[in-house]
């Protein structure tokens, strides 16, 4: 049994070889049950803090569970919102091969996904992204992105000012980025929006949606987190990673009950898409929006990379 740390994951995990692996998951023939999402009681943060459980197999290869907790409050204590391992087992004889680190297993297989999804979805000539929120997944969502789309420009904007800046410090190096005041100020200007955020409240309003825009959410799992509102969610082609969205994310299972959006109005997932069994972008002045909340398959694939690589 190996313990693999996160640094030697991001050391071995480069964003071409893990979205095509992610890719070909898709296709596979991969066992994924539904996910535990159990809630508990946080009194001192007077917020509940969430367990998730997330195992997947491929019969008699390998087995994976991810465990992780959500904690919503934990930047006013300068600490990860969401803290994770993953356990890799040989399903054959069931010894255990890997313990993983997994934040950023976490970050970069969200990552990964949302860029997979982009190359469906995004203009082609994508250029220009701004990212909203500034957490673990921010410089992985800019990462990812960037490996599929050819982005000159990248906007960064975060509730607080300095963390925005402290990321384009860190990736001034690597991209033309700028912090940014409002989400207004430049949305209307970007090609590709990422928002990843535990926000409770939309930070987007659909009176600023433009034509050819793709949009990527990443970070409402809960049906009380919302980072959309119903103007924007109406007038969208909303493509998801599985059917869990419908039921986990307020972005989606909140217009559905309300009768805003339909079941008609998802038009495809990501199994669909990488099946080619339905389309994705097709005109070039669509206005697309994919809405992920994480799927085991996704662990399961860059932990057996991991494994493999090192």
């Amino acid at each position: 049994m190996r313990v693999i740390t996160e640094s030697e994951v991001k050391e071995v995990i480069k964003y071409p070889v893990l979205i095509e692996e992610l890719r070909n998951a898709f296709k596979a023939d991969i066992n994924v049950p539904a996910r535990m999402h159990l809630d508990y009681e946080n009194p001192k943060e007077e917020v509940d803090s969430t367990l998730l459980l997330m195992p997947s197999w491929e019969a008699s290869e390998e087995l994976g569970i991810k465990i992780l907790t959500v904690s919503p409050n934990n930047s006013k204590y300068n600490l990860p919102g969401i803290s994770a391992v993953y356990l890799l087992f040989d399903a054959h004889k069931g010894g255990i091969k890997s313990v993983i680190e997994a934040k950023r297993l976490t970050s970069m297989r969200t990552a990964a996904a949302s860029a997979l999804a982009s190359s469906y979805l995004s203009r082609e000539d994508s250029k220009v992204m701004l990212m909203i929120g500034t957490g673990a997944l921010c410089e992985e969502l800019i990462r990812a992105h960037s490996t599929v789309r050819k982005l000159q420009k990248i906007y960064v904007w975060g509730r607080n000012k300095e963390n925005a800046l402290k990321i384009v410090d860190k990736l001034k190096d690597e991209f033309d980025i700028e912090a940014v005041n409002t989400i207004e100020e430049k949305i209307g200007d970007c090609d590709i929006i990422s928002c990843a955020t535990l926000s409770t409240e939309p930070l987007i309003k659909g009176e600023f949606i433009k034509s050819g825009q793709h949009y990527d959410l990443v970070g409402s799992f809960k049906p009380n987190m919302r980072e959309v509102d119903d103007q924007l969610i109406s007038n969208v082609d909303i493509f998801i990673d599985s059917d869990m969205a419908k039921k986990e994310t307020g972005d989606l299972k909140v217009p559905l009950e309300n009768g805003i959006i339909s079941d008609s109005s998802i038009k495809a997932d990501l199994f669909e898409l990488t099946r080619k069994e339905k389309e994705g972008r097709t005109s070039k002045g669509q206005i697309t929006l994919f809405k992920s909340v994480g799927h085991a398959l996704e662990d399961f694939t860059i932990a057996r990379l991991i494994d493999k690589e090192l």
